[in-house]
């Protein structure tokens, strides 16, 4: 199971509940029965609008990745997704990140959701699912955003050791926020304290998946017919943002557009979300 006990499960909702309703936002909130497992999908924005699903990444949910596009709605009806095995109301479900079942997870969601000509926008392991749905099928696809995906590149694998998995392996046995920090610098352009709270708990109540990342083959990547724009950050030490921007223009022949962060780390700041939100809000005219 994803969550180590129920008194942790507890915990991460309360803090989910807690961001969802100081967003202060009108949103309905939609369960999905899925052959993966029950999806829980939060609407923001008037359904006759252009659907867009927003997909969040690694230790994240749907709340998240609102806060971080909170003008989206002005044009496009946003389905915000809770990714299965996450701290979230999703199931517990862990898909093989090796195989399509994430893509055809998602596009089963879309169909049941009964949506059509869709704009995704997948962070981060958001990224990733949103491909493998385009290698699964790209039927019901429109456009997609990716902002600092995984499934392109992967960054040195020494380097992540020591600024990332020793630190968090620290402080998972020792619950120091010394180490949580550490993790946090790395990771996050610029946090507050509800992102600390919320990776605090995370790491500490739920059983994290360490195995090592996929990386998408060029003879996939030149399957894809649906226009990409990839926004990649510079000092991203997971995902590096010009080795990312090369690769994808060697593999994406519907490559449209990439853009490169300036000094942005994996997670971008406010500034940097609001010029991908205006990007993505010009693309819908």
């Amino acid at each position: 199971m994803f969550f180590k006990s129920k008194e942790g499960k507890e915990k991460i909702l309360n803090l989910y509940h807690q961001k969802l309703n100081g967003l202060s936002i009108d949103y309905f909130e939609k369960l999905i029965d899925t052959k993966f497992g029950i999806t829980n999908v939060i609407r923001v924005g008037n359904t006759n609008l252009t659907p867009l699903v927003l997909i969040h990444g690694t230790g994240g949910c749907a709340p998240l990745i609102l806060e971080s596009f909170p003008n989206l709605s002005s044009k496009y009806c946003v389905y915000a997704i809770d990714v299965l095995a996450q701290p979230n109301n999703s199931a517990e479900q862990k898909l093989d990140m090796k195989s399509l079942d994430y893509g055809q997870w998602l596009l089963e969601v879309i169909i049941k959701l009964r949506i059509k000509d869709v704009t995704l926008v997948g962070f981060s392991f958001g990224g990733l699912i949103s491909l493998k749905a385009l290698e699964f099928s790209e039927i019901s696809i429109k456009e997609v955003f990716l902002i600092a995906p995984v499934y392109i590149v992967n960054g040195n694998p020494f380097l992540g050791l020591i600024k990332m998995f020793i630190p968090l392996k620290k402080f998972i046995k020792t619950n120091d926020q010394h180490y949580i920090k550490k993790i946090m610098d790395v990771l996050f352009s610029e946090y507050d304290d509800f992102a600390v709270a919320y990776m605090s708990i995370t790491f500490q109540n739920c059983n994290m998946d360490f195995s090592s990342l996929p990386v998408i083959a060029k003879k996939f990547a030149q399957q894809i017919k649906t226009p990409i724009t990839i926004f990649a950050c510079e000092n991203d030490i997971m995902f590096p943002g010009k080795k990312m921007i090369r690769r994808a223009k060697k593999i994406f022949p519907s490559l449209k557009e990439t853009i490169l962060l300036s000094r942005s780390k994996h997670v971008p700041n406010a500034t940097n979300f609001n010029k991908i939100e205006k990007i993505i809000l010009n693309k819908n005219k």
